[in-house]
């Protein structure tokens, strides 16, 4: 196998979903037993510092994209709406989950940019 350059392996990383990043991550964890995000956590005292940021957030659909249809099913598969409701919401914006966990909210997200929609952490 061909050995590449960091350019080159951070230039997959940016084409990568959220969720695709989540499990190469995974993977390093179980090929080299380090979880990664532990080396850059303790990689000096400005990391550090950084302040870890709520525990609990909002996930805000801001726009739904240029093919709403997946997005409405994912607003309904997560939230319970009738079709209206979902279908307000992607049109509109507005909250999809309230006071969820983090990790959670970052999946979610990751589901919705899949779709083409844009969504916020708040």
């Amino acid at each position: 196998m061909a050995k590449i350059t960091k350019d080159e392996f951070i230039s997959a990383l940016k084409e990568m979903s959220i969720l695709e990043v989540n499990e190469l991550v995974e993977a390093m964890k179980e090929e080299f037993g380090v979880d990664p995000s532990a080396v850059v956590a303790t990689a000096g005292p400005a990391v550090a510092a950084a302040p870890e940021g709520p525990s609990k957030v909002n996930v805000v659909l801001t726009s739904a994209g240029g093919n709403k249809i997946p997005v409405i099913k994912i607003i309904r598969d997560l939230t319970g709406l009738g079709l209206k409701e979902a279908k307000d919401i992607a049109d509109n914006g507005g909250n999809v989950k309230e006071q969820i966990d983090k990790e959670e909210a970052e999946a979610i997200k990751a589901q919705f940019e899949e779709a083409g929609a844009t969504v916020e952490l708040q």
